[in-house]
């Protein structure tokens, strides 16, 4: 009897390629939660408690520079003043209870700060916040 000979496999091997490419599929799904996509806010420090309700705030940040950003449900999107007094009084009027905050840069211009405040009060927002870090708490003896 005759043994057959085998002619040798020429295929790629990818599999090695699709473990590598899987391994990096969960880095980016691990990490993606963890990217920061708030505005860079340097805020002032005060005495306050903390906002205990069960929505999302709407914030509206004020950033160094003066721009204007607004976050609803986690979305956040650059916005001038009329976007803000447009975007705003709908959405107050579908969800009056929802906390609207807004956050300035520690070193953005009072009267910037100011316009965001007077916008959101056009806009029909009935309750406007103010954000702050807390003060850091010396340590006890």
């Amino acid at each position: 009897m005759r043994r057959k000979r085998r002619k040798p496999v020429s295929d790629i091997n990818v599999v090695p390629y699709i473990d590598v490419m899987l391994v990096l599929l969960i880095i980016f799904m691990v990490t993606a939660p963890l990217m920061n996509l708030g505005v860079e806010l340097d805020l002032p420090q005060a005495n306050a408690n903390p906002l205990d309700t069960p929505e999302d705030p709407v914030i509206v940040s004020v950033d160094s520079a003066g721009d204007l950003f607004l976050t609803i449900k986690g979305e956040r999107e650059p916005i001038d003043i009329e976007g803000l007094t447009t975007k705003i009084g709908a959405f107050v009027r579908n969800n009056p209870k929802v906390p609207v905050l807004v956050g300035g840069d520690r070193n953005v211009s009072y009267g910037r700060v100011y316009e965001a405040m007077v916008a959101l009060q056009a806009a029909g927002a009935p309750r406007v916040g103010l954000m702050a870090d807390p003060l850091p708490q010396e340590p006890r003896k």
